[in-house]
């Protein structure tokens, strides 16, 4: 059954209540590529941050979420499965940012220095925020387009990005950040 919209726009709604071939639909989509862009390029720079930190705390941290991306790039290839769309990526230029700014930390600090490692946290936990924010908000789409296969997969991953924020301000305050600022 097809429903009109203000400004007259088609919706497509289903039996179960799943809008598709919508303009909201189309910007959900868009908007999940531009995460899957983001966890693919993620995966690429953890690595660079675990070489960089100085402290085996904050390596293994980099390595634990190095391989909870991978699951989240999977996670996200499965809803875009369960939606019937192609798998794709569009450049996420919020991530791009965030990933030059940690470059950027790598290259004004000097290694081997606790300073550096406050600096990576902080570049990861923006990573984080961003990534909360828009799980947060893909969430709500898809449980407002009828998606529940989706929207607990994007809660899934959204809770697990919320306990590495946690795990990273864990590491910060058991002892780098002190140390850090007595450098």
């Amino acid at each position: 059954m097809a429903t009109l919209t203000k400004g007259g726009n088609k919706t497509a709604t289903t039996k179960n209540g799943k809008m598709e071939n919508s303009e909201f639909h189309e910007f959900f989509v868009d908007e999940l590529k531009d995460i899957y862009w983001a966890e693919k390029h993620l995966v690429k720079a953890l690595p660079k941050m675990k070489k960089a930190a100085t402290s085996p705390e904050l390596a293994a941290a980099f390595d634990k979420h190095t391989q909870e991306t991978l699951t989240h790039v999977d996670t996200l290839e499965k809803v875009f499965e369960l939606l019937g769309e192609k798998v794709a990526a569009k450049k996420c230029d919020a991530m791009a940012g965030l990933l030059e700014e940690a470059n950027g930390i790598i290259e004004d600090t000097t290694a081997g220095t606790l300073i550096r490692d406050a600096g990576l946290i902080l570049a990861a936990q923006k990573v984080e925020h961003y990534e909360i924010a828009t799980y947060g908000t893909l969430r709500v789409f898809a449980q407002n387009m009828g998606h529940a296969d989706v929207e607990r997969l994007l809660s899934q991953t959204l809770e697990n990005e919320k306990a590495t924020d946690v795990a990273l301000t864990n590491v910060a305050e058991s002892f780098i950040n002190e140390r850090a600022a007595a450098e």
